[in-house]
């Protein structure tokens, strides 16, 4: 701990570029707290403020960029992937869905201050085929408004940060371990949501296969088509039969019975 400060002053860009790349990249490190230490550091003197913002920028477009033209090739399975690499439940590509379809390409101007879904954001671009250009031009605005709030703050409170620093650099030990077990328990965590929403997701799972044979032997099934309509557009295709609607109003929809079996399908 003692060690830190002069560390990020002799490293500290090299370190700002790696970790946001990192976390652009879909790895769970979350770049907000080293942006403000970096913001502090220029404050003092230490660092280069305009540097650093330039620096975030050149780190983060590049993934990015590659995470957009995974999506635009591969589409829907990339998302698959980004939610692996990431520790956020499988819904977070709904969510990111939903705030697409209401705001379009401007999402990329703020979805990086949120985690999880900021993770989707770019390879979703690719999957509805947004227009390089726009996706660009949005996404370098993005990054720079995120990596320019956060070191900005850093720098303004820098002095106060600075006596906040010090005084946590005296914890030594106890605040490593204290932000360390905090760290472990929330992974934890969010291991054990993401085991029990994959093992719900697997009981309830029917295969096309058995749909199918269902439907074959005219069984009184309801299929329902959940997806978002920026997934409809990729793939405007549809189970013969099955009704649209969002997967919100499935429960309050008078045209559900409870009286048949129900077949739910998304991406």
């Amino acid at each position: 701990m003692d060690n830190l400060i002069p560390f990020l002053i002799q490293h500290g860009y090299a370190v700002l570029f790696i970790w946001i790349f990192a976390e652009t990249m879909g790895l769970p490190v979350p770049s907000a707290p080293l942006l403000v230490m970096v913001g502090a550091l220029a404050g003092g003197g230490q660092m280069n403020l305009l540097f650093c913002i330039s620096l975030g920028l050149c780190a983060a477009l590049p993934s990015d960029i590659f995470w957009y033209s995974m999506g635009r090739q591969h589409g829907g399975k990339v998302l698959s992937l980004i939610c692996r690499i990431s520790l956020e439940p499988d819904s977070c590509v709904r969510q990111t869905e939903n705030i697409y379809a209401r705001f379009g390409g401007r999402v990329l101007l703020v979805i990086k201050f949120v985690p999880g879904l900021s993770a989707v954001s770019t390879p979703l671009a690719g999957v509805i085929h947004m227009r390089l250009s726009h996706f660009l031009l949005f996404t370098s605005a993005g990054i720079l408004i995120w990596v320019g709030s956060y070191t900005l703050i850093g720098y303004v409170f820098s002095e106060e940060l600075e006596r906040a620093l010090t005084y946590a650099m005296g914890m030594g030990r106890t605040l490593f371990v204290l932000v360390g077990g905090g760290l472990t328990i929330f992974i934890l965590r969010k291991c054990s949501l993401r085991r029990h929403f994959l093992r719900e997701l697997s009981i309830a799972r029917i295969t096309p296969e058995e749909l199918k044979e269902k439907l074959d032997s005219s069984e009184d099934i309801m299929i329902i088509d959940v997806r978002q309509e920026l997934d409809f557009e990729t793939d405007p295709y549809i189970i013969p039969g099955a009704v649209r609607m969002r997967f919100e109003q499935v429960e309050s929809n008078p045209v559900v019975s409870s009286d048949r079996e129900i077949v739910v399908y998304c991406t």
